[in-house]
């Protein structure tokens, strides 16, 4: 199988579990309660999650182009800019929007370590394959 294959299904897979990760796998906290409104207040985690959707998407979107493109300048466009979307998704909970103060909440213990893995591991898979692109020759 072509690696242009294996890097275009990894980055699709990345990204969703970026994407869809915090919504459905590896929860963030649920909203808190309140007595004016039965829908509750939501916290700073759950916006981060809803930030990591947009950005997730788009990591697999280019991980689709990623496939369809035989250009290898055209692809390692593509890797740069999954490389700068994944930088992205591990500063959403960590520096831009945050989640809950407290450490024992279940955003802090559960979600943002998942998110920090799969960030790591995207990069790292998309530094190896812009390595391998830029050797390549026309």
């Amino acid at each position: 199988m072509k690696i242009r294959i294996i890097s275009g299904v990894a980055a699709i897979a990345l990204g969703l579990l970026i994407a869809l990760g915090p919504q459905f796998l590896f929860k963030v906290c649920e909203p808190t309660p309140t007595l004016l409104h039965t829908s509750g207040n939501f916290m700073k985690c759950h916006w981060t999650a809803q930030a990591e959707v947009g950005v997730g998407v788009l990591i697999a979107a280019l991980g689709i182009a990623l496939m369809i493109f035989a250009s290898p300048k055209t692809r390692l466009g593509l890797v740069i800019g999954i490389l700068l979307s994944g930088v992205l998704a591990l500063l959403i909970p960590h520096a831009l929007i945050g989640g809950c103060g407290m450490d024992a909440m279940q955003c802090r213990k559960v979600a943002f370590p998942a998110i920090t893995v799969i960030s790591i591991l995207l990069l790292a898979g998309g530094l190896f394959y812009m390595v391998h692109l830029a050797r390549k020759k026309e």
